[in-house]
């Protein structure tokens, strides 16, 4: 057939090259159903996620509700695990909801994606918490409902142990939870969703704060409670109405022999027993010298002097290793406070005197009747060194309360009137690490400045001195933040005073009367920080100045004559909006104060 050269068109396809006919209809129907499922799965799928979110947003607010209730410390165990229960019951449901494979694949979508993934976060991080906090606190109250001590007053180690791993591994997930909280930022949340995340996150930075320490001191425990064999401790039982940076000179040293749980007195000593030296017990740094001169190491009384508290439990380890002899592992300090907090808790305790002593007489009866009855040092020593060793005795013997035991102990821990050393450099690292520890100077602490208190009248005056420190003039959003941290002293002795015993009204020097409080104010920078700029009554104040681990120190005076009062200030640069100030420890105010702009 020849070629005709003519064009073939659309419409004249010959039929066996035209298309089926019913294949485009079908196409489009298979195209609508794949369609129509899509939708419906994708619905299906929103509504899904839809309702696992209610379901992990209900369960979070009923958690965050519960978890502003709950304390987990000594002073709420009996109730805490109550809370905690029903918080793990909201917290496990939220986790549950938020893991769903669907809302992790919806994750990726932009914005809704970060809503989705702060809910989770949120959900199993708080799951975390109450999952290991919830044991801890569980067997921490069968402890303090009378597992703690065996009948003969024993600590009971093996369920010590178990409370330990408890705790330790409450602390790490806590500290786990309170960094993956941390990290979302709520200005990126919506309003809904913003406002619980921070107040999420503050609970979880109070629970960090709170099983942080704990988790740290609570393995060394055991050990430093005769679990791996005897030991041997100092307790410094310090005197307020001398006071040192501390929180008072060193007046009697008590020695604790600790095995396996039992707690026993071997020994006392008075400062009259352990007179001054004619050199430093330990060699002191040029920075030492420069500060506090050789006193630091000659006179036991003044081993508290540097606010550092390892290095004032060497040197006290050091005198008693050379004076009594014996092996020292580990120095306790304590102040009549803190004590009369004890008392509080054991009952009434045996007045060497005769009677009773309990914790709302004891101050008096330790600082300010005693000087009244023993115009002696012997005498007056000797009774306080007597009360001391009845306390100690009390509380090793498991008299009271351990629960009233235990929220006292954490009372003055938390006011600074309780410091702890060890000698074995594994418990000490974890010991510094915490407030209990008293490492002013170490790294841990190295951006908190300090305020500090030395009575310079050599008598004990203290007693009748009023402190208190409060915060004025912030200045959060200036291109360098601060505030004002304002030291008062209120000096109210007894009418008469300038006619007791020197043993109370000191040495304050010629030309000035009897009666008259001679204190030092020592201002410590922060470590590599500006010095600071210490007013007296508004005034400029001037004095000696001089360099301790990276810490500028500048040291002026008080003069107060009964009935005066003054105020020390000094200007304190804020890290993100907060300090923390070291101070020393009186009878009317803690070791520490903390200013936050929010």
């Amino acid at each position: 057939m020849e070629a005709t050269g003519e064009t073939v068109g659309a419409d004249e396809v010959a039929p066996g090259d035209r298309p089926d006919e019913g294949t485009r209809p079908r196409t489009g129907r298979v195209v609508a159903r794949v369609v129509a499922v899509l939708a419906v799965l994708l619905v299906l799928a929103a509504a899904w996620l839809a309702f696992r979110a209610w379901q992990a947003v209900s369960a979070l607010q009923d958690a965050r509700a519960l978890l502003t209730g709950v304390e987990l410390d000594a002073s709420s165990v009996a109730t805490a695990s109550e809370d905690l229960t029903r918080l793990a019951e909201s917290t496990s449901a939220a986790a549950s909801a938020a893991s769903d494979p669907v809302w992790r694949a919806a994750e990726v979508l932009p914005w809704a994606g970060d809503q989705l993934e702060a809910v989770r976060v949120v959900a199993t991080s708080l799951d975390a918490v109450v999952a290991d906090a919830l044991p801890a606190v569980t067997d921490l109250r069968a402890l303090l409902d009378g597992g703690l001590r065996g009948a003969d007053g024993r600590f009971d180690i093996a369920a010590l142990r178990t409370v330990t791993d408890r705790v330790e591994t409450a602390a790490v997930t806590a500290a786990d939870a309170h960094a993956d909280v941390s990290a979302l930022d709520p200005d990126a949340l919506a309003g809904p969703l913003a406002d619980p995340v921070r107040q999420v996150q503050v609970a979880l930075a109070r629970v960090d704060a709170s099983l942080g320490p704990a988790g740290r001191v609570v393995g060394v425990l055991p050990a430093m409670l005769g679990g791996d064999g005897p030991r041997t401790y100092l307790v410094l039982a310090l005197n307020t109405g001398e006071l040192r940076a501390a929180g008072g000179i060193v007046g009697t040293v008590v020695a604790v022999h600790v095995d396996d749980g039992a707690v026993t007195i071997v020994d006392r000593r008075t400062t009259v027993d352990l007179p001054a030296l004619a050199e430093p017990v330990l060699p002191l740094t040029d920075e030492e010298l420069g500060t506090w001169g050789d006193s630091l190491g000659r006179f036991v009384q003044n081993a508290v002097l540097t606010p550092d508290f390892p290095r004032s439990a060497e040197l006290v380890a050091a005198r008693w290793a050379r004076d009594v002899g014996g092996t020292v592992d580990g120095v306790v300090a304590t102040d009549p406070v803190a004590v009369a907090g004890l008392v509080q808790a054991t009952g009434p305790l045996p007045d060497p005197d005769g009677g009773t002593l309990d914790g709302a007489g004891l101050v008096d009866a330790l600082l300010r009747d005693s000087y009244v009855r023993y115009p002696d040092a012997a005498g007056s020593d000797a009774y306080f060194g007597a009360v001391a060793a009845t306390v100690v005795e009390a509380v090793g013997a498991g008299t009271g309360s351990p629960q009233a035991l235990l929220v006292a102990g954490r009372q003055a821990v938390d006011e600074r009137r309780v410091r702890v050393w060890s000698a074995y450099p594994a418990e000490q690292e974890r010991l510094a690490a915490t407030v209990a520890g008293g490492a002013f100077t170490s790294a841990t602490f190295a951006d908190q400045p300090g305020l500090f208190l030395d009575d310079a009248t050599q008598g004990k005056l203290g007693a009748y001195l009023a402190t208190g420190v409060t915060f004025r003039d912030a200045r959060c959003t200036d291109p360098d933040p601060s505030v004002t941290a304002v030291l008062s002293l209120d000096f109210r002795p007894p009418a008469g005073v300038e006619t007791w015993s020197r043993l109370v009204t000191g040495f304050p020097g010629r030309d000035v009367p009897l009666g008259t409080l001679l204190t030092g104010v020592s201002a410590w920078s922060a470590q590599d920080g500006a010095p600071l700029v210490v007013t007296r009554d508004g005034a400029p104040a001037t004095g000696s100045v001089s360099s301790v681990a990276g810490r500028t120190v500048q040291r002026v005076g008080s003069v107060l004559t009964a009935g005066q009062a003054q105020e020390f200030a000094v200007v304190l640069p804020l890290q993100d909006g907060a300090v923390t100030l070291w101070t020393t420890p009186t009878l009317t105010s803690p070791g520490v104060a903390e200013f936050r702009c929010d």
